[in-house]
């Protein structure tokens, strides 16, 4: 049996009940983390560009967008949710191929759920089968698909998204395997656009397309049956190598959910250690930018390829600088939302803190350690070697974290709301209709 024939299968065939629980609890924790996420970014100028840019073209409005009064079509929805969920850079994130596949899956998903009666357990089984799918092929592709300057939460997030959408319409095998088609033939995003709302564009886009991927395919619209693995199919085209092994290996006994994780900032997830032992260093040795001479950082060669900004205008960019990351650690003691403005990014302190920090990429250090040394102007030098930075595998944000970080980051709904929506994330399973959910993201007066 072909590759893809075994993916299509295992997504036509699964049962939620033979998913162990903790894949069931994963699966929440991940639904909580998007969710507040959207309702974070839903007044982005991102999304108001957007909607004012593409509202005008839309189809009936007929599905609710998480975080907006407004609605849309279905897929317009798609594009929405999945911009306003990923455009702070606060999503979850795989450190097994860094692709951020709750927003893609969740995204098509909500929109999907908005216009059609989905029971809550049918909800949470298609999200856990749409990130699953996301995984394997990027764990099948990664590193040599990344390497090549694909954003994988866009290339990859839109098979997650397609068999997600497919699994609730039903679709027998061969439908299913045209929706990957139609998913593979449109997989795009490229790592250019990190520190610009392109990014954001990419789950959103992967969404949308998965999305009518899924609807292509259930009225027949064709496709190559071998869209994974033939000589010219997705992993041969994007991956100069890849092991297609790994697209079957264990599957519906191991589930990437278990090895998925959760940003205690808005920002890449490769930036992280350096916030961490950064702020660190603030609180321990009660640092004030003005004590600071010189600043000193060993990183992973990773974050020197990806973050390696230090002259930059916009908080979108500070996301991905390696340099920000140590201003606003040593700074101010914090890596909240506030931190990667464009006031923050403008702050003259943080300027200044930027300036006098180097990196270098060092091959001995992992991408999840630091090595800061901090020189100050009396002759004093400190610094830490971090060796596991809070909101990895390690140092997992707690199930109360996430709810902090939810209600922290969102403004657009009532307080009441918000308890309401983290409850019935956690209860997606007793919903009789996913709807319930999505009515207390959507903003009062609608």
């Amino acid at each position: 049996m072909t590759f893809t024939a075994q993916l299509v299968n295992y997504v036509r065939d699964s049962r939620l009940a033979d998913i162990p629980a903790d894949v069931h609890h994963e699966a929440k924790r991940a639904l909580v983390n998007i969710v507040g996420c959207a309702l974070g970014g839903a007044d982005h100028p991102a999304m108001d560009i957007t909607i004012d840019a593409l509202g005008p073209y839309a189809g009936p409005a007929t599905s609710a967008v998480l975080g907006r009064r407004e609605r849309f079509d279905p897929l317009l929805a798609s594009l929405l949710n999945g911009i306003s969920s990923h455009v702070h850079d606060y999503d979850d994130t795989m450190p097994r191929n860094y692709i951020h596949a709750s927003s893609p899956v969740a995204s098509a998903l909500f929109a999907y759920a908005s216009v059609n009666k989905v029971s809550g357990p049918d909800f949470l089984h298609a999200f856990i089968l749409g990130f699953e799918i996301v995984a394997r092929i990027g764990n099948a592709t990664y590193p040599a698909h990344y390497d090549a300057g694909w954003h994988s939460t866009g290339s990859v997030g839109v098979f997650g998204a397609a068999a997600a959408v497919g699994r609730l319409l039903g679709l027998d095998a061969e439908r299913m395997t045209y929706a990957i088609g139609l998913a593979a033939t449109q997989a795009a995003g490229i790592r250019e656009m990190f520190g610009s709302m392109g990014k954001s564009f990419h789950p959103g886009r992967s969404a949308q397309s998965g999305y009518m991927a899924a609807l292509l395919a259930q009225k027949g619209f064709t496709t190559g049956r071998l869209p994974l693995e033939a000589p010219r199919g997705f992993a041969a085209v994007t991956a100069a190598t890849y092991d297609l092994d790994k697209l079957v290996a264990n599957l519906g006994q191991d589930f990437d959910l278990r090895v998925n994780t959760y940003k205690p900032f808005p920002c890449g997830i490769v930036i992280h250690p350096t916030i961490d032992a950064c702020i660190q260093l603030h609180d321990r040795h009660g640092l004030v930018a003005d004590q600071i001479e010189a600043v000193e950082l060993r990183v992973a060669p990773l974050v020197k390829d990806l973050c390696d900004k230090k002259q930059i205008t916009a908080g979108l960019e500070g996301k991905f600088s390696i340099y920000h990351a140590a201003a606003i650690g040593l700074g101010r003691g914090r890596g909240s939302l506030s931190e990667f403005t464009d006031a923050a990014v403008a702050d003259p302190v943080l300027k200044r803190l930027r300036e006098l920090t180097q990196a270098v990429g060092d091959g001995e250090v992992g991408e999840d350690n630091v090595v800061v040394s901090v020189r100050l102007k009396d002759g004093r030098t400190v610094g830490m070697k971090l060796e596991q930075s809070l909101g990895n595998l390690a140092r997992p944000l707690s199930d109360a974290q996430l709810e902090t970080k939810f209600r922290d980051q969102t403004t657009v709904v009532t307080p009441a709301q918000v308890d309401a929506a983290i409850a019935a994330c956690w209860g997606v399973e007793e919903l009789a209709d996913v709807s319930t959910l999505i009515g207390h993201c959507v903003p009062a007066g609608q």
